[in-house]
């Protein structure tokens, strides 16, 4: 890497020489395991369920993506002749598709059937527009019409039922953009906008299907894939204004260390979440300064890169800082971290561009404390400049399909948690569950699945997001008539009141909370304390520990609940090591109200029936 730079990136040292070192290192290494023509690169590490041919196609994809945004950024230099490479090996993997030989591609099929190469057929496709002019056009005819023939399995098979839509959509525009669009590429770009348009929750945040999984794959694809065609095409669309409302807000998920908040699937991507930040810098569809956008990007891939996310081989791990298996889905083989080469997208800004010329300044969360409520998504937004923690408190995203069952076998601790941040990640099933409200009946410990948002809103310096959800259990019978909990967090500060009222338990019922997992005697420091009707209090061991640490700690609380039950904590994540315990001065409740009095003279009133929040 070259030299830091801390008068023009006094927060991260990076220029756009790192961004471009980066990239040159992570394709070097990539390379050293092509197949002889460079159809594949074929990385070490364990299969996808795809199996190793598609997973050397994902690799082979998503490195051209990064090379692309590579050589278009610099006008088409291209020192290391990376695009003769990709040329051949697109030549080779489309002169047979589907036979079992050394070069040929996997075809496109459904997604149910052999669907990841229509993942990876958008890259392809973004690679060969963006390169056209040294890539493509290039080409001999005869490849050409091969290398259409199997982007057009994307527009022929069904995509997965959310932001895989988005695939054949790209592969469209690349075929319009060079002249053999047809009545089949412009059905498929409409039937994706036509579903984008469903998906679309407002505040510029889209679910990643019918259901309500909000999650990176907003920024990294329901955002980038739209907004970077028209931005390809020479257009101005509504999808630019949404990306400039979703930046208002998503500005403020990273830490102030340059982590992106670890919630929802895919985290082995790493720091393609930036890639919304550079996109809405190239494009000028951003709320944010040229400076507030370079050090939130730069201090991502910083990040990533200071923590062992490439190791000694120059690979991406499957991980999050290195290899972690926990952050993987059955989806991920060895050239998924290489989605991340979506943040490249800033290369497109030149040179001489303010995002790359203007001094760096402080990111969202290394300002005044914020709170930032989103009722579309549900969810809460906490971020203190002491520690430069980002909390996230989930009150509307839960990754279940409309017509899959509410049932515990499907729980997914990347959605199913009341709170996620830059510093934790959640803990592993089999462990004990971090940030979660269980009620505990003969034994057996309930799970949150399908979360029914209830709410959102934010004041002077606070803010608050209410749920419910109702139990179901993995063992015994999968759920109790008439049994719900409602859960409502409000942050302000360093400070999240948590509370939870629970109807329907049946007798001998036990209901237990959970805080953060960390590292023992690691800073941040969690903690939990019972402001109401709890009556027991401890900490768990999760051996398998989380992203962030090999072993962690999650400390408890517990009552007793039969029929309706009300209970208040106070929770803490803070590396902060100034005395909490205090912050609440009195709390007075019934069956269906709290009132918590603060230690600053301030007064929190919750009612439910109807719920109702208010602070003063």
């Amino acid at each position: 890497m070259p030299d830091e730079d801390r008068r023009l990136s006094p927060y991260t040292g990076y220029t756009r020489q790192h961004w471009e070192a980066a990239a040159d290192g992570l394709l070097d290494a990539a390379w050293r395991w092509a197949s002889p023509r460079g159809a594949f690169l074929d990385l070490p590490g364990r299969p996808s369920r795809s199996g190793v041919r598609s997973d050397g196609l994902e690799a082979y994809a998503r490195t051209f993506l990064a090379a692309a945004f590579r050589v278009a950024g610099a006008g088409g230099d291209d020192p290391y002749g990376r695009l003769d490479r990709y040329a051949e090996g697109i030549t080779a993997g489309t002169l047979s598709p589907g036979r079992d030989d050394a070069e040929s591609w996997p075809l496109i099929l459904d997604h149910d059937v052999q669907g990841q190469p229509m993942v990876e057929s958008a890259s392809v496709a973004l690679g060969l527009r963006l390169t056209r002019e040294w890539l493509w056009d290039r080409l001999d005819p005869a490849t050409q019409d091969r290398v259409e023939h199997w982007l057009r399995g994307a527009l022929r098979h069904v995509p997965a039922p959310n932001n895989w839509y988005l695939f054949p959509y790209s592969v469209a525009g690349f075929l319009e953009s060079v002249g053999r669009g047809d009545a089949e590429t412009a059905r498929a770009r409409e039937r994706a906008l036509e579903l984008l348009e469903t998906w679309y929750r407002g505040e510029g945040w889209y679910a990643d299907g019918d259901g309500r999984a909000f999650d990176h794959y907003n920024g990294w694809a329901m955002h980038l894939y739209p907004v970077l065609d028209g931005h390809l095409a020479g257009k101005t669309t509504e999808y630019g204004s949404r990306l400039h409302e979703h930046l208002e807000s998503f500005g403020y998920l990273f830490g102030g260390d340059g982590a992106p908040v670890y919630f929802g699937r895919s985290m082995t991507y790493r720091f393609a979440a930036a890639s919304a930040i550079g996109l809405g810098a190239v494009t000028g569809y951003t709320p944010l300064a040229p400076g507030v956008s370079r050090r939130l990007m730069s201090g991502s891939l910083r990040y990533f890169l200071d923590h062992g996310a490439v190791g000694d081989d120059g690979l991406l791990s499957l991980g999050w800082h290195g290899p972690h298996a926990a952050s993987l889905q059955h989806y991920s083989g060895p050239g998924s971290p290489y989605w991340a080469s979506k943040a490249f997208v800033c290369l497109l800004a030149p040179a001489d561009a303010p995002l790359w010329t203007d001094v760096e300044q402080a990111a969202p969360a290394e300002g005044p404390d914020t709170v930032l409520a989103l009722p579309s998504a549900g969810l809460l937004v906490q971020t203190t400049r002491a520690d430069g923690i980002v909390r996230l408190h989930n009150h509307g995203s839960d990754h279940v399909r409309p017509h899959e069952p509410d049932a515990a076998a499907g729980e997914d601790p990347l959605y199913a948690r009341l709170a996620y941040s830059t510093r934790t990640g959640p803990t592993a099933l089999g462990n004990v569950r971090d940030n979660h409200a269980a009620v505990v009946v003969d034994g057996r410990r309930s799970a949150r699945r399908r979360i029914r948002p209830l709410g959102a809103g934010q004041g002077d310096g606070w803010g608050w997001a209410a749920s419910e959800h109702k139990p179901v259990f993995g063992s015994g019978p999968p759920m109790v008539p008439g049994l719900r909990v409602e859960s409502l967090t409000i942050a302000r500060g360093r400070y999240e009141l948590r509370v939870h009222r629970v109807t329907g338990a049946p007798d001998g019922a036990r209901i237990e909370l959970t805080g953060w997992a960390t590292g023992p005697g690691t800073a941040p420091e969690s903690a939990l304390w019972s402001l109401y009707g709890w009556t027991g209090q401890d900490a768990l061991r999760a051996p398998q520990g989380t992203a962030f640490t090999r072993w962690a700690v999650v400390p408890r609380l517990t009552a007793e609940v039969n029929g309706t039950g009300l209970y208040a904590a106070l929770a803490t994540l803070t590396a902060d090591p100034e005395p909490q315990a205090d912050a609440v001065e009195a709390v007075t409740a019934g069956p269906a109200a709290l009132e918590v009095r603060w230690a600053d003279a301030s007064t929190t009133h919750v009612t439910f029936d109807p719920l109702a929040v208010t602070h003063a």
